[in-house]
């Protein structure tokens, strides 16, 4: 095994955890206010949020981000955004087949 394989096994990447229904979204479109619209892997449009303790610590979120939500319990149809991929991670986890048909960007 080569060295860069070696790397490769050990990178650590977030996941979402299904039993706290977090799912992979891909952001369609930004609005104001930390808002945005958000395709989800179940096949649902929602809107969401970034909430106020990761707002800082997430950065800029564009179009075409994978992210993670967190679908709201009381409305269906908006979530929590509660983790940010960036285009290296989004890449890895696609080429590796973790992420469904529905959010693979490449």
């Amino acid at each position: 095994m080569s060295k860069k394989e070696q790397s490769e096994e050990h990178i650590r990447i977030r996941l979402p955890n299904r039993g706290d229904n977090e799912l992979f979204g891909i952001v369609e479109d930004v609005h104001a206010g930390s808002r945005m619209q958000v395709s989800c892997e179940d096949g649902k449009q929602r809107l969401a949020r970034i909430c106020g303790s990761r707002r800082r610590r997430m950065g800029r979120i564009r179009r075409s981000d994978l992210v993670l939500v967190v679908p709201w319990s009381i409305q269906d149809e908006k979530a929590d955004i509660v983790w940010r991929y960036r285009k290296n991670k989004a890449r890895l986890l696609s080429s590796r087949g973790l992420l469904p048909d529905s959010v693979d960007p490449y």
